[in-house]
C-alpha cells in the first residue's frame, strides 16, 4: 500500500480497518503516540514498551473484526502515520466512544484526522449507532479546535481525568 496525492497535491494515506499483519507496525505507533502526547492515553509509554508483542497482536485481532470494538489506521505504505478506536458505549446503546485518536507531526493538517474519525463513523453506523462521543483534556485546545473542525460540538461535560487526578476532561459529541 502506498502513499497517494490526491488532486490538491496533498499527501494521502489509506485509512482501513486495522489488520492482524499490522501488529508490529500499531505496536511501533502507540509507543510514538504515547511519547507525543502523554497524557491524552491511559497508559505510560514505559507501560506499553513492556508489554509483549504477542499482547498486542491478541489486542490487534480482537480490533480487527466485530461490532462491540475496532481500530481504523492510517497507511501510507511503511510506517503507520494515523489512529483512530472506537468502542460501543457501555450504557448509550446508540453511542460509539471514540478513544487513542492521534495523527503523527508530520501529517498533522492534511485531512487525515477527519478521514480517521470518519473511518469509525462509519463503522459505527453499519453497527447501529448514530453518534460518536470523546472526551479531550481541558486545556488542550489544538485537540479542541481540531475536533470542531470536523464537527464535534462540546457538550458541556467535565469529568476527571482517568489517570491524572489534577486534570478534568471535557465531553464532545458529533453524529457518526
Amino acid at each position: 500500500m502506498a502513499s497517494t496525492i490526491d488532486g490538491t497535491g496533498t499527501l494521502r494515506a489509506a485509512v482501513r480497518r486495522v489488520e492482524r499483519t499490522d501488529a508490529a507496525r500499531a505496536r511501533a505507533l502507540r509507543l510514538e503516540m504515547l511519547a507525543d502526547a502523554p497524557l491524552a492515553f491511559l497508559e505510560t509509554i514505559a507501560e506499553a514498551a513492556a508489554r509483549p508483542h504477542a499482547e498486542y497482536a491478541a489486542r490487534i485481532a480482537q480490533v480487527s473484526a466485530g461490532t462491540h470494538t475496532a481500530q481504523f489506521v492510517a497507511d501510507p505504505g511503511g510506517r503507520l502515520v494515523g489512529h483512530a478506536g472506537g468502542v460501543a458505549h457501555p450504557t448509550e446503546l446508540a453511542v460509539t466512544v471514540v478513544y487513542a485518536v492521534y495523527v503523527t507531526p508530520a501529517w498533522r493538517g492534511t485531512g487525515l484526522l477527519a478521514d480517521l474519525v470518519d473511518a469509525v463513523g462509519a463503522w459505527s453506523r453499519d453497527c447501529g449507532r448514530r453518534e460518536l462521543m470523546l472526551e479531550v483534556v481541558v486545556g488542550n485546545d489544538r485537540a479542541y479546535r481540531a475536533y470542531q473542525r470536523i464537527g464535534f460540538v462540546d457538550t458541556g461535560v467535565r469529568v476527571p481525568h482517568p489517570t491524572v487526578p489534577a486534570l478534568r476532561e471535557l465531553q464532545m459529541r458529533r453524529c457518526a
